[in-house]
């Protein structure tokens, strides 16, 4: 496996054939069915749950942190990218489409208008909508706020 450039930009196009590389390599695709992975995620999300179980509430940037302490959590948080990354190829499903698409259902749900009425606890919405896939199907789904 090669050593990555800071200069190269990092995508998950990228994180994909370096997982797929790594595991090649270790001869593990044996070992990575979805349940295996999704498995594996949830542990790491336990570890990246533990660096925060008792610290309250921590302000954005973690200005109080200790840098091992930073380190740690990059460290955390990369295994659980990692294994999502793995999970999402091996499923076949193209993480970066997924969740851009997520985004926009999430726009429709919950639109900018509907900020104001947050505050006061009121928010409802019922929207249908036509999604385009990456497929050329459309599917039509009702949001309901």
């Amino acid at each position: 496996m090669t050593g990555f450039s800071e200069a190269e930009s990092v995508t998950l196009d990228l994180l994909k054939k370096k997982m797929a590389e790594f595991t090649r390599e270790r001869d593990w695709d044996q070992f990575h069915s979805p349940r295996n992975l999704l498995l594996a995620l949830v542990g790491e999300v336990g570890e990246l749950s533990e660096i925060f179980q008792w610290k309250g509430e921590v302000p954005k940037g973690l200005p109080d942190w200790k840098e091992e302490e930073k380190q740690h959590l990059g460290e955390e948080l990369s295994d659980v990218l990692l294994y999502l990354v793995r999970l999402s190829d091996i499923c076949g499903v193209d993480l970066g489409k997924a969740a851009l698409r997520k985004v926009e259902l999430n726009a429709i749900k919950y639109p900018v208008s509907q900020k104001q009425n947050q505050t006061n606890g009121t928010t409802n919405s019922n929207t249908t909508t036509t999604i385009n896939t990456s497929n050329g199907n459309n599917n039509t789904e009702e949001i309901t706020g």
